[in-house]
């Protein structure tokens, strides 16, 4: 009999308007939320437009740092052999 009272309880509580109206709140919210997320969220193709600059910017700082050590040579006025 104790469980059935629960139950009884429980239904009563679920049908609420209370409970009704903060599950639809919820559910709107969470909706916009998905919304913004989706607006602002940046395309793949960027990603990989991104990554391949990066990839390319470490082979270009090679040749710029012999040429700043030339450069202090010459300062210097060392000769290299």
């Amino acid at each position: 009999m104790f469980s059935k009272e629960i139950m009884g309880l429980l239904i009563q509580v679920v049908k609420s308007w209370q409970v009704i109206a903060v599950t639809v709140a919820i559910v709107l919210y969470m909706s916009l939320v998905s919304y913004v997320a989706r607006m602002y969220h940046r395309p793949h193709a960027s990603r990989s437009k991104s990554k391949k600059k990066q990839k390319a910017a470490p082979a270009a700082a090679g040749p710029e740092e012999t040429g700043i050590g030339s450069d202090s040579n010459d300062e210097l006025g060392l000769e290299e052999a």
